[in-house]
């Protein structure tokens, strides 16, 4: 008999939230760092989906689950030495070559972390409350497998927030699974705040001389300065005063073919500044060393030495 669901399966999204929901009836996770998936088992494997309904499988052959036949969603991992999640490591698995992904495979291991039990034998579990299928997937889950952690106390979700994770989901113990929609589910980011080195900016697309965005270092050990991300999302108006600002700073090096030491970057276009400039700034996700999205300017920092920003900002 053929599973009651079957792949592509679009899976149940969650609504951006600024604060953790309070009052009765919910549940929180913690947000992992990885590739969201979605699990078909039938005695073994016999699917691993991704957000957009693409096969995963041939990606991580090291991932295995206890048998049985069920269908349950979660997130692919490569576990940190430092407790988080390296998701640089992950994204290296999404090549072509065989030989590669055996390689890294055994060198950094991906796990799975499941998170919710949409169908288990020949039932589908779509219409259960989620309080009843986190029951089920307890009972369920076992090695390889992981279970994701979860609490009901809302204080207890709180300090996840402030630890070294990507930040909370929660979910209401009532609410069914509804595949492709934001609805029963918030997530709330953990909002972090980092004094960066302006290192150079790149003009601005909306009008000529505009600055479109901060291109930000920090200091290694041994006072080495390293790209670690960009500012960016700026108003029209800051965009006209930040190029009177950095103006100030510039070393005449520039360059629109080549992006130079800042190779990581895809945009070209960069105009270099001297480590003398130091802004905070507000970001949401970090990984692998650097900030992964554009950050948020907070403001300029006239009080920091530029060598006090270090890396370690980076890590816990």
């Amino acid at each position: 008999m053929a599973p009651p669901l079957q792949p592509p399966l679009a899976p149940q999204l969650a609504r951006p939230a600024p604060e953790l929901p309070d009052g009765d009836g919910w549940w929180y996770e913690p947000k992992w760092d990885g590739f969201r998936a979605i699990a078909f088992v039938d005695g073994g494997l016999t699917a691993l989906q991704s957000r957009n309904g693409k096969p995963l499988e041939r990606y991580f052959p090291e991932i295995a689950f206890p048998p049985g036949r069920y269908v349950v969603d979660g997130e692919i991992i490569i576990p940190g030495l430092d407790g988080g999640q390296e998701f640089g490591a992950l994204q290296q698995r999404i090549h072509p070559a065989a030989s590669r992904i055996e390689r890294l495979s055994r060198e950094m291991p991906a796990v799975f972390v499941a998170f919710d039990l949409l169908a288990l034998d020949d039932a589908s579990l779509l219409e259960q409350p989620h309080a009843e299928r986190r029951a089920r997937l307890e009972a369920l889950v076992a090695d390889p497998m992981r279970l994701t952690p979860g609490t009901a106390d809302r204080a207890e979700a709180a300090r996840w927030l402030e630890g070294a994770g990507e930040g909370v989901v929660a979910k209401r113990g009532d609410a069914p699974y509804r595949p492709g929609e934001r609805t029963g589910m918030v997530k709330v980011k953990r909002v972090r705040t980092f004094d960066c080195v302006v290192v150079g900016w790149r003009p601005g697309k909306a009008g000529e001389d505009t600055v479109g965005s901060l291109i930000l270092g920090m200091y290694e050990p041994g006072d080495r300065l390293r790209v670690v991300g960009h500012a960016a999302g700026f108003r029209a108006a800051q965009k006209r005063e930040l190029r009177g600002l950095v103006r100030a700073y510039e070393t005449g090096e520039r360059g629109t073919a080549d992006p130079s030491r800042w190779s990581a970057d895809r945009e070209l276009e960069w105009v270099a500044l001297r480590p003398e400039l130091v802004v905070e700034v507000r970001a949401d996700q970090v990984s692998d060393g650097r900030i992964r999205h554009g950050a948020r300017l907070v403001g300029v920092r006239e009080d920091r030495d530029p060598l006090s920003c270090g890396t370690d900002q980076l890590s816990g």
